[in-house]
């Protein structure tokens, strides 16, 4: 099933065992490579110290919350040696520019969806320039369209700019 992102954050991580929150929900830990979801950073309820909680430790993900069997399901983030670089790059999906092959910018990066089995992110929802926006709305990019992911930009495939209608022949 396909989530928004923000049905995903500032949720409590609920533990199986005493049936209290065990942190927060605060922020993604987004794979570039892939654009999957590896895990997200939670605010531990007990000390405030940050935690990972990895996507595979989800028992269930409800309206109330993340379901995981205990308080021990978060890690460190320098336990996690498996995701050292995904973790030291601090990637960053929103606001991100994005462009297209042929250098046009597009917008940036207001929401994206994730398929929540998986945790890949299928769409990326892109806010336009205001006169863009006046003229054709919001955009939205599968990741089938994606070609490169960077630091900086985001960068799809050309956009189809309308196809031009056949010229009817006169004949004079």
């Amino acid at each position: 099933m396909l989530q928004l992102s923000g049905a995903l954050l500032n949720k409590p991580v609920l533990s199986l065992r005493s049936g209290n929150p065990v942190a927060w929900v605060v922020a993604p830990l987004i794979n570039p490579n892939s654009l999957k979801i590896e895990g997200f950073y939670c605010e531990d309820s007990f000390d405030k110290n940050q935690l990972i909680l990895l996507y595979q430790d989800i028992r269930e993900l409800s309206q109330q919350g993340f379901i995981v069997n205990d308080h021990d399901a978060l890690s460190t983030p320098e336990d996690l040696v498996r995701l050292k670089r995904v973790i030291e790059q601090h990637f960053e999906l929103m606001k991100k520019p994005v462009e297209t092959t042929s250098k046009d910018k597009v917008g940036k990066v207001s929401d994206y969806a994730v398929e929540t089995t998986t945790m890949y992110i299928q769409k990326l929802y892109v806010s336009q320039s205001i006169l863009k926006s006046l003229a054709g709305g919001s955009l939205s990019v599968d990741r089938s369209q994606i070609v490169e992911i960077t630091n900086k930009r985001i960068i799809i495939q050309d956009i189809l700019k309308g196809t031009p209608s056949p010229a009817t022949a006169s004949v004079a």
